[in-house]
């Protein structure tokens, strides 16, 4: 069964394509906005200091880190998870990225911003990776 395979590495060029596109029309970095990787940057700087842009908020600085957060758990362990989790590591990694789905719609439900391909990209590859995740899981024996 590819099904599962298709799904993960779709989650993966979508997310990594999303680093590079507009995320949101304020930024200056591109014409058309904000670069996936500098909206990242944006979202961790509660965190992780940066000079270009700031989030006002208790609340939204939780929900921005927690954005950023989640972008790391997709690149550093979604790898690891397809390549060495067991089915129940792959299972909770499943609903994690179900949760970061969830989570990550608070720029599009909350904040209101005006959002780029970018940002549907990015949070579509969560889904997409949460549903290749529990394809995965389902099997006992994948081999790569």
């Amino acid at each position: 069964m590819r099904k599962p395979r298709f799904l993960i590495a779709g989650a993966w060029l979508v997310h990594a394509a999303a680093w590079f596109l507009p995320v949101e029309k304020e930024g200056v970095t591109l014409p058309q906005g904000l670069p996936g990787w500098q909206a990242f940057r944006v979202a961790a700087c509660a965190v992780w200091p940066y000079d270009g842009g700031g989030i006002e908020g208790w609340y939204n600085i939780v929900l921005s880190t927690m954005s950023a957060a989640t972008t790391l758990l997709f690149v550093l362990g979604s790898v690891w998870v397809v390549w060495a989790g067991s089915r129940a590591v792959r299972r909770a990694s499943a609903w994690i990225a179900t949760a970061a789905f969830i989570v990550n719609a608070h720029w599009f439900l909350l904040l209101r911003f005006d959002l780029r391909i970018g940002y549907f990209l990015w949070w579509f590859s969560f889904l997409l990776l949460a549903i290749g995740l529990f394809y995965l899981s389902r099997r006992a024996d994948y081999s790569g």
